[in-house]
C-alpha cells in the first residue's frame, strides 16, 4: 500500500511539472549568433578528417553523419581496428545547446568534449602530439590556421575550430518551430494532438526548452528498474555516477534532444530500442508510470516528426 501511495504521489508530481512549463514548454529554435564563417569551414574540414585517428581510418563523422541525423544508428560505435564502444553515439546537430556532453555530461563545452575521442582506444585511439604532427605536415592546413587564428596549429585552435562548426549545426525552422511562430498550418491536426499527449501524459517535463531536452540529467528507472529488467548493469550504465561519485547519480543520464529522434535510431545510451514506438514504451513504463495506448503512441510520434529541421552546415551560416 505505501509502495503504491508512493509511486501515485512520484506520477502526480511529474504530471504537475508537465502542467507548470505547459504554457512555454518547447521554444523555436535561433540560428546562432557571431560565428565565424572561416573557422566554421576549417572546423568542417578537420571533423571529416580521419588523421584525427591512430590509423586513419576514422573522422568525427564517423560517428557522426550529418547526412543522416548527425549520428551512426548502431547500438554501440566502432573505432580504430573494428573495437566496440560501449554506449551509444548521440546526433552532433544541436549539440551546442546541450547543458554538458556525452551522456554522463563529464564535458562541460564542446572543445572539451573533442579530448573524449580523440584518446579513447575504441575510439580514434590518438594522441594530442599524434594529430598535430600530422596536420601540420599538410601545408594547406598550415596555410588555414595561419589565415584563421593567425598563428600555427595549435590542441586548442583545433578543438576551437571544430566546436565552432559544432555550433553552427543547428536545425532551425522545423515544421513546429513554424507552428510556435504563429503558423497554424504548419502541422498536422495529428501532430498538434501529439504535441498536447506529449504534454498530458508528462513528457515535457524532461524533454522542453529550445533543444527539446540535452537541458538536465534524470534517472533511467523513476518507476522501476530499467537495468534488471534489462538483464544487469554494465559501468557505462552507471551514468553520472562515474563523473561524480555521488550515489544520486546513479543511472543518471542526460536528457537527449528530441529535435531530431525520428532520424537517430536506435535510442537510449544504450542503443537498445530500435523503433520510436518501442522507445516511447519503455520511457512510459519506467519514467512515467504507465501504459500509453497504441494510438497515443503514433500521434506523439507524428509530433516528433514536427521537431525536424534543417540539417545545413557551415555555408548556410555567411
Amino acid at each position: 500500500m505505501v509502495i503504491t501511495m508512493f509511486w501515485a504521489f512520484c506520477l502526480g508530481q511529474v504530471q504537475a511539472l508537465a502542467a507548470e512549463i505547459s504554457d512555454a514548454a518547447i521554444v523555436p529554435l535561433e540560428r546562432p549568433k557571431e560565428l565565424s564563417v572561416e573557422k566554421i569551414r576549417l572546423g568542417r574540414r578537420l571533423f571529416h578528417d580521419t588523421r584525427l585517428s591512430h590509423d586513419n581510418s576514422i573522422s568525427c563523422a564517423h560517428c557522426h553523419d550529418l547526412a543522416h541525423g548527425g549520428a551512426d544508428h548502431t547500438p554501440h560505435s566502432y573505432g580504430v581496428g573494428g573495437a566496440e564502444g560501449v554506449i551509444n553515439a548521440p546526433t552532433v546537430y544541436n549539440a551546442g545547446l546541450n547543458l554538458a556532453q556525452f551522456w554522463d555530461g563529464r564535458a562541460a563545452t564542446l572543445e572539451e568534449q573533442i579530448d573524449g575521442p580523440i584518446h579513447n582506444p575504441v575510439e580514434m585511439a590518438s594522441n594530442w602530439p599524434e594529430v598535430l604532427a600530422k596536420l601540420r605536415a599538410d601545408a594547406s592546413y598550415v596555410e588555414s590556421f595561419a589565415r584563421v587564428f593567425g598563428g600555427k596549429i595549435t590542441e586548442a585552435r583545433v578543438k576551437e575550430a571544430i566546436a565552432e562548426f559544432e555550433r553552427s549545426l543547428v536545425t532551425v525552422d522545423s515544421p513546429f518551430d513554424r507552428y510556435l511562430r504563429g503558423d497554424a498550418t504548419a502541422i498536422s491536426e495529428v501532430q498538434k494532438r501529439g504535441y498536447r499527449l506529449f504534454i498530458s501524459y508528462g513528457c515535457v517535463s524532461c524533454h522542453q526548452g529550445a533543444n527539446v531536452g540535452g537541458n538536465l540529467f534524470q534517472v533511467m528507472g523513476v518507476f522501476g528498474d530499467y537495468f534488471r529488467d534489462r538483464g544487469g548493469e554494465t559501468k557505462a550504465d552507471l551514468g553520472r555516477y562515474n563523473v561524480t561519485g555521488l550515489a544520486r547519480d546513479r543511472h543518471k543520464f542526460k536528457v537527449p534532444s528530441l529535435r531530431l529522434v525520428v532520424l537517430t535510431a536506435p535510442y537510449f545510451h544504450d542503443g537498445s530500442a530500435e523503433t520510436l514506438d518501442q522507445a516511447i514504451r519503455v520511457m512510459a513504463k519506467y519514467q512515467l508510470g504507465r501504459d500509453i495506448p497504441d494510438e497515443d503512441i503514433a500521434d506523439i510520434i507524428a509530433f516528433l516528426h514536427s521537431l525536424v529541421g534543417k540539417m545545413d552546415d557551415a555555408d548556410a551560416h555567411e
